[in-house]
């Protein structure tokens, strides 16, 4: 493989995880799920580094993701300091330092409307996804992503 065809896959994977965070912020579950190959998984960490979920397949994914976020959230992922290996024509590996924000509407008694299980008015996270990247059929997917944090701040 030259140099020029390993800057387009490390290009092609760049916009791949660009559609992820856009679709997150969009809160466009399901296109975010179809990023994933059909048996893909996302495996986020807390920051004392155990793992919070573990999602696998693309319905479990957008199911998941989807529930974690209220009517009237406000939903910030960026995307920075991307590092990507390049292991063949068809595989890579990368990762991405990341920053995300949700922010919630306040119902009239002030108490934010959030959904059961994450039950704040306001998350700043700081961490990194690892991923798995596999091209099929002449399209990169996602085959599996961990999420890691080093930080996440809470408004209550």
């Amino acid at each position: 493989m030259n140099d020029l065809e390993r800057l387009v896959i490390i290009e092609d994977i760049r916009r791949l995880m660009a559609r992820y965070v856009g679709y997150a912020d969009q809160q466009r579950w399901q296109d975010l799920a179809g990023l994933f190959v059909p048996d893909g998984t996302f495996t986020p960490h807390k920051p004392d580094g155990t793992v919070w979920l573990r999602m696998e397949g693309r319905e479990q994914i957008a199911a998941t993701i989807g529930s974690s976020a209220g009517p009237g959230d406000t939903l910030v992922h960026h995307l920075f300091s991307d590092e990507i290996d390049v292991e063949s024509a068809t595989s890579a590996r990368g990762v991405f330092s990341m920053e995300d924000i949700i922010s919630r509407p306040e119902k009239d008694d002030g108490e934010a409307e959030a959904p059961e299980d994450f039950p704040f008015k306001g998350m700043h996270g700081f961490g990194h996804y690892h991923g798995h990247f596999v091209k099929i059929d002449g399209t990169w997917f996602i085959a599996e992503l961990v999420q890691t944090r080093l930080r996440l701040d809470f408004t209550f």
